[in-house]
């Protein structure tokens, strides 16, 4: 028997009032059963914002070094457990072993950044206009947030949420995706064992209409950061945004790498590859568009096409280049995005079919696609598939390349291989998205600088990660002090 997993509310593991579950499955292997979670309920979500409120006081009043100690102590008790932890995430969530293990170790990091950051939280000191009076700021915290977390990133955006809330003083409700919410789980486990205040933090499974809704929308609730798709990304704003909460949203993004003439190809098609299947394609910053100049686009497209029929497919434990998607909808709108690029007209130039056979036999595996002839205005080339299909799009000059990298709603990251230093500059300078990279991947971050898109990819509110994920988190008084 799986084993059956509660709530974390006000400090104790406690069941949901109505005791309804669900079960989480591999997505390499459906007949395994990683755990049965609580299908929570409003009323548990409001049990959940009342614990967090009645804690606040004391958690804010507690000192930010203290507070550092217990997020320091919750990555050390983390780091322990890492093995366990790399192995359940790619049980549950689909991922490679070594894609895992670097997730595991990046919420690692994060705890262990903000533990020594919650040490800067403080204000600034400015001359006053007066004499005999002094004038400063003070950062407080929010109040009581809610996290709302996506299963592509099942450790390491909960982290990134998480950790900067809790150093800044903030109670937290937190509703992990349903496809992946082991990890947030094991968060918790940790952050019991490193001795957090009951109440402080709070972990209610359970779906969006019945958990996320809720506690985005409660009264109570001073902040949401949620990171998802964009349209349910929309909703989650405009429902904050009807008691002017505090909200950031990171969402959707349709990524282009340009590859200029004067790029190496082999080092372009490694960029462009790692960015497209990397993940199984699953990552809100994975390359969905190559934007390739003319004079190199028909050695780039052999070279692209043998790199993606040279990946290894198969189950995460195994360890092989790609591994399943997370679950039977994610395939089959993979699949479905293939049949409408043949339709639009694009070539289908390798892949685009679920993989069949002994060892794909009750997963959701697909086959790396690149997709040629892509036009700009075709939907493939537009719209987000989160999965492993690449669109080649060839274009004449560098003018043209960002134009058509800008041209879709999304802005979140991009990237442009050239060995040209005037081509790198303008590129960053005119790109519409919030990561530019030169000579890199789309995906992949740094623990430690802001992460957040433009358009239809963010709420533009606030960054995360570094001091922005505490700037989000905290809030400013000015103070006129007198004497």
């Amino acid at each position: 028997m799986p084993t059956e997993y509660t709530n974390y509310v006000g400090g104790q593991w406690t069941e949901s009032e109505r005791g309804d579950t669900f079960d989480v499955r591999n997505p390499a292997d459906t007949d395994e059963v990683i755990g049965t979670y609580q299908a929570s309920t409003e009323a548990d979500v409001e049990d959940a914002i009342e614990t967090a409120v009645a804690a606040q006081g004391d958690w804010a009043g507690t000192p930010g070094p203290e507070r550092g100690r217990i997020l320091r102590d919750t990555g050390e008790a983390l780091a322990v457990r890492k093995d366990e932890a790399t192995e359940t995430l790619v049980r549950e969530e689909g991922k490679t072993r070594s894609e895992a293990a670097g997730e595991v170790q990046r919420a690692i990091d994060i705890f262990r950044y903000y533990a020594e950051k919650s040490r800067d939280l403080g204000g600034t000191s400015k001359a006053s206009s007066a004499p005999a009076s002094e004038l400063y700021t003070k950062r407080e915290p929010l109040g009581t947030v809610g996290l709302i977390t996506p299963w592509n990133y099942p450790i390491a955006i909960p982290a990134w949420k998480l950790a900067p809330a809790l150093a800044a003083g903030n109670t937290v409700v937190i509703k992990p995706a349903s496809q992946a919410p082991s990890m947030t789980r094991i968060i918790f486990e940790c952050l019991d064992k490193a001795g957090l205040p009951s109440g402080v933090a709070n972990l209610v499974t359970g779906s969006g209409s019945e958990v996320g809704a809720p506690l985005a929308a409660h009264d109570e609730i001073d902040g949401v950061s949620f990171t998802g798709s964009t349209s349910v990304g929309t909703a989650v704003a405009q429902s904050a945004a009807d008691d002017l909460k505090r909200v950031q949203c990171e969402m959707g993004g349709k990524n282009p790498t340009v590859v200029m003439p004067s790029a190496d190809i082999d080092s372009a098609v490694d960029i462009v590859g790692v960015g497209a299947f990397g993940t199984t394609g699953q990552s809100c910053t994975a390359c969905s568009r190559a934007i390739v100049h003319e004079d190199v686009y028909d050695e780039f497209v052999e070279a692209i096409t043998d790199y993606a029929e040279s990946l290894e497919i198969g189950p995460g434990l195994n360890d092989p280049d790609m591994g399943p998607h997370v679950s039977r909808g994610e395939l089959d709108s993979t699949l479905e995005y293939v049949d409408i690029a043949r339709d639009d007209g694009a070539t289908l130039q390798t892949g685009g079919n679920e993989c069949t056979g002994d060892e794909y036999d009750g997963g959701f595996f697909v086959e790396p696609t690149v997709v040629t002839e892509v036009e700009s205005e075709m939907r493939i080339a537009q719209e987000e598939v989160f999965g492993p299909v690449l669109a080649v799009v060839k274009v004449s000059d560098f003018e043209e390349a960002v134009a058509v990298a800008n041209d879709v709603d999304y802005g979140l990251s991009a990237s442009i291989v050239t060995q040209d230093l005037t081509e790198a500059n303008r590129f960053v300078d005119a790109v519409e998205a919030g990561v530019a990279k030169v000579n890199e991947k789309t995906t992949g971050l740094e623990l430690h600088v802001p992460f957040g898109g433009y358009k239809d990819s963010s709420t533009n509110t606030y960054r995360e990660q570094g001091d922005a994920g505490l700037d989000f988190f905290t809030t400013t008084k000015t103070v006129y002090m007198n004497y």
